[in-house]
């Protein structure tokens, strides 16, 4: 049965799209013309794609499990990070697992900055707002400045957006952090909607401050974390700036084929060396888990009977769109949705496939890939809100090699000279 078969073998409909980096509407077009034809897997008849049908249309598609592919470089020196916005330090974990040095970090959110304290002890955190600290103490002595700054409009004030105009901003922040430290590369990182927020003004003017303070901005990409051993559907945007002195070029860490699915994050496997430890979760209110109780594993709302989707859909109902995120249950077989912050909230359900009820703490921390013994302060509902806002540890980690590649290049033409 095609259910059963082993996902490196068959891939899902959402699976082949994000891969192939198309719509799923394409490839639904794609089947009925006969291009890319899906097969139907017997119990939910749902579209799955062989691997050989996509690798005999994209020759390039798989590289058998990328097994030749490493993103892991060596650093030559002590190479120092200033974290900013690190959240409870998923981006900071992963740079340390590359082999970055963590010199000092900033969070506002009291909570995570306890957790950054009783995980790593020797860590210098700086807690509080951004705006009354002065990073000047660390001027030329670190060599990446790095921080997931929020996304907010700016004021856009002419053709060119200068770091004055930006004051108030929680990205002139950033920028007056890099102006301080004067670091060879800065790496800011957000979400995929940074591209087209305010039809793309905000982004032109970083790109156009970190020019005013001596940054070239190398062509923006967004990551995926499937594509970097992450078991969860989530994008991050990356915006490297390199001093303009350097003529160096930054490589984004190459993308892997293989794809992580949910039981890669809660079972032992090649990602972890035992199942998901026990802890403490969220609980469905009764009503909703009556309802999702009626949902199979893969299935969202439109697998509910008619009735049940109109009463629990509400006026959504009519509106069209997939909504494909509501009343939502993970299939062992499939990477996670995006996580957020509250995992038992209505439109973002993100419900355990054999269990009715929201992924615990360490299945949640599981499939953003921070390691079993970093452990979150605060309520339930802080550790949700630390580890769905955090960037997933597996993605910093390449995101480390790419930023020691450029380091170690920069000090070796820098001792040549």
């Amino acid at each position: 049965m095609l259910y059963n078969l082993v996902m490196k073998d068959y891939y899902t409909i959402s699976e082949a799209a994000e891969l192939l980096n198309k719509s799923t509407k394409t490839l639904r077009r794609w089947d009925d013309e006969g291009k890319l034809v899906a097969v139907r897997e017997p119990m939910s008849n749902y579209r799955v794609y062989h691997r050989n049908d996509i690798q005999n249309l994209f020759p390039d598609f798989l590289i058998e499990n990328n097994s030749q592919l490493n993103n892991y470089v060596k650093p030559n020196n002590d190479y120092k990070v200033l974290e900013l916005f690190a959240g409870a330090g998923g981006l900071a974990i992963g740079l340390e697992k590359a082999g970055l040095k963590c010199e000092a970090l900033n969070e506002i959110d009291k909570f995570a900055c306890q957790t950054l304290r009783q995980n790593r002890p020797h860590w210098k955190v700086f807690e509080g707002d951004i705006k009354n600290f002065s990073f000047s103490e660390f001027k030329n002595k670190i060599d990446v400045v790095t921080g997931g700054f929020p996304c907010q409009a700016f004021s856009y004030a002419g053709k060119r957006l200068g770091l004055e105009d930006a004051r108030g901003t929680l990205f002139y922040e950033f920028a007056r952090a890099v102006q301080e430290v004067n670091p060879p590369i800065c790496i800011g990182e957000n979400v995929k909607g940074l591209i087209s927020h305010e039809n793309g003004n905000t982004l032109k003017g970083m790109i156009s401050i970190l020019d005013e303070i001596g940054y070239n901005v190398v062509p923006v990409e967004v990551l995926k974390a499937i594509n970097y051993k992450v078991p969860q559907k989530r994008e991050r945007l990356i915006l490297v700036g390199i001093r303009k002195d350097i003529q160096i070029k930054f490589d984004y860490p190459k993308p892997f084929n293989k794809i992580y699915n949910l039981k890669d994050a809660l079972k032992k496997g090649e990602l972890f060396d035992t199942d998901v430890p026990i802890s403490g979760g969220a609980k469905y209110p009764q009503s909703k888990k009556v309802v999702l109780d009626l949902v199979p594993p893969k299935g969202y709302w439109r697998d509910l009977p008619l009735e049940i989707q109109k009463e629990y859909m509400g006026g959504s109902f009519f509106l069209g769109g997939g909504k494909t995120g509501m009343a939502r249950r993970i299939g062992w077989d499939e990477p996670s949705l995006t996580l957020t912050c509250s995992p038992a909230q209505k439109q973002t359900e993100r419900c355990h496939p054999d269990e009715t009820r929201p992924f615990t703490v360490r299945e949640y921390a599981r499939i953003q890939t921070f390691p079993d013994d970093w452990e979150f302060a605060g309520s339930l509902a802080q550790q949700y809100k630390q580890i769905g806002n955090a960037v997933p540890v597996n993605l910093g980690r390449e995101v480390g090699y790419s930023i020691i590649k450029f380091l170690n290049s920069y000090y070796s033409l820098k001792s040549k000279s």
